[in-house]
């Protein structure tokens, strides 16, 4: 690498548009590097992707945005605001969480609202269980300790060395890092429902709470310390906000160009997409972590032993994911974000991450935009997505084309609980499966967020930021440190930021200060921010 070259006579690929590939290309363009990005779809975003139906608008994949400060750094840096961008708007509460009656769903519902206003979750713990409501504060405690380990130290830094590994070792040995989020969540309750509540957000980032490492017990001091929010507009307005940035700056986005391969001539590496072919000094791939060794480097020795060390890890679950536009608001029967929990909690998680089939029961995510931002349906209508996470393809190849509709119909049935005559006010539907993140988004065994979030898997044992083989090739998204949801990648791309100025000569900006938190968290001396 060329450690004194101009960043202006750098060029750099960017394969992928997802949040990851555009922090990255952001962070490129800020340092004065030329960027082209690549995508293969015919709008950017990734598994952020849009869909239109008439006047129904329905964010294909994540909708669940927290630590707006780190999307907050990429417009500082380079010398904007988001706000002139995109408005973020707060959700609350921040997930509803239901556990209906399965066996007659005519009967009350079991509710909690799970919010960051932490006296109103001491109450509705206490009121199950007072030893519960004591232990919940004991267990903020050390998501907050976990927070400051995980998160703020090491989200954004790379884990190229073993050595890195190491010298964090002892501080998340102290953590029990190697017990799962389940078992630490079950040390400080014992209310099966609550233990539910507090531990289901690995499935936010394609890990099983027996499974997942303890590390991410994080995410619920992260949410609590920042609030939860979404982009008025939709998702997609986030991803045009972003794309808008990158042009300013003077980076390229090709939309409807795939990337057929990627070799290396001459030490540079040549990009063929749609029969022309382009030499960068360097490619960052936003794509998914099997296709770019297994297909976009093909040709290349060094990319084979990576495919092949890619097969034999644990991937995370798959989704069927239902978009439904309806005639009727549900405003007083739903909120933006809520969790309908099934019959059973670890069996039905064990048949998703492990099993051959697809399980009778599922556990749900019904998402309402609308209900926080009205311009994403119809004026009297509602724009909705439900989500249920089935087997990857590996370990269960079923004939989702034969399988979906009924699967379909099944959901929204089970829906009609929560809202009556559900089925008779759908006026849109469609839905994707692991079959299309297979195929449209190229996804390993058609995984939902690639490599699965174990211990085993997780920092230096994840796939690097940098690749250790091919000089020139960096990786961004979920598939590599620090993992999936929308702060991961984000943070990712600015750990692969940091090994590309290295190897470049390239300055990034200092770290800011942390962000202020945005809420109070009773017991564990939290202020108030803004």
């Amino acid at each position: 690498m060329d450690k004194h070259a101009e960043p202006k006579n750098l060029h750099a690929a960017v394969v992928g548009s997802g949040f990851g590939g555009l922090a990255a290309a952001i962070r490129l363009a800020t340092a004065g590097t030329k960027v082209t990005v690549y995508e293969t779809r015919d709008k950017p975003g990734g598994r952020a992707y849009v869909y239109q139906d008439g006047a129904y608008t329905f964010d294909a994949g994540p909708t669940v945005i927290t630590a707006p400060h780190c999307i907050e750094e990429l417009f500082t840096e380079a010398g904007r605001k988001l706000a002139d961008y995109v408005e973020l708007l707060p959700v609350a509460p921040f997930y509803r969480l239901i556990w209906p009656d399965w066996a007659d769903p005519s009967k009350p519902a079991d509710v909690f609202d799970y919010d960051g206003n932490g006296d109103t979750m001491l109450r509705q713990i206490g009121e199950r269980s007072a030893a519960d409501a004591e232990g919940y504060q004991r267990f903020v405690e050390y998501s907050r300790k976990v927070f400051n380990a995980g998160y703020t130290g090491l989200a954004s830094q790379p884990f190229l060395r073993f050595w890195d590994m190491v010298k964090v070792a002892p501080q998340l040995g102290g953590l029990r890092a190697d017990r799962s989020v389940y078992t630490t969540v079950a040390k400080y309750i014992k209310d099966d429902h609550v233990r539910q509540a507090l531990s289901f957000h690995s499935l936010l980032v394609g890990g099983n709470p027996f499974e997942t490492s303890s590390i991410y017990t994080l995410i619920h001091y992260l949410e609590r310390n920042w609030g939860v929010y979404f982009p008025k507009g939709g998702t997609g307005a986030l991803v045009a906000a972003m794309v808008k940035l990158l042009t300013e700056l003077g980076g390229e986005l090709r939309l409807d160009a795939p990337v057929d391969t990627i070799t290396i001539v001459d030490g540079k590496h040549r990009v063929t997409s749609l029969g022309t072919s382009t030499d960068y000094d360097m490619v960052v791939s936003n794509s998914d972590m099997h296709h770019t060794y297994a297909q976009l480097y093909r040709d290349e020795p060094r990319a084979k032993k990576m495919a092949r060390k890619l097969e034999k890890m644990d991937w995370s679950m798959s989704l069927f994911v239902l978009y439904f536009g309806t005639d009727r608001t549900y405003a007083d029967d739903v909120v933006h974000h809520s969790v309908i929990f099934g019959p059973r909690y670890r069996e039905l998680l064990t048949e998703i991450f492990h099993g051959d089939k697809l399980a009778d029961d599922f556990s749900l995510y019904l998402h309402a935009p609308h209900v926080t931002d009205p311009s994403l349906a119809p004026p009297g209508g509602g724009s909705f997505y439900v989500l249920s996470p089935v087997p990857h393809l590996g370990n269960a190849d079923l004939d989702w084309d034969a399988i979906g509709p009924a699967y379909a119909e099944k959901i929204l049935a089970s829906l009609e609980f929560l809202m009556p005559d559900l089925r008779k006010h759908v006026v849109t539907k469609r839905w994707i499966t692991p079959r299309t993140f297979a195929t449209d988004l190229v996804s390993h065994h058609g995984s939902a967020f690639s490599v699965a979030p174990k211990l085993t898997q997780s920092a230096y044992f994840r796939p690097h930021n940098k690749d250790p083989r091919i000089p020139g090739l960096y990786l961004v998204g979920a598939g590599t440190h620090p993992g999936a949801g929308v702060p991961g990648v984000i943070n990712g791309a600015k750990a692969t930021m940091r090994c590309i100025a290295e190897d470049f000569g390239l300055v990034m900006p200092a770290d800011p200060a942390p962000a202020p938190p945005a809420f109070v968290i009773p017991g564990v001396g939290a202020t108030a921010g803004a």
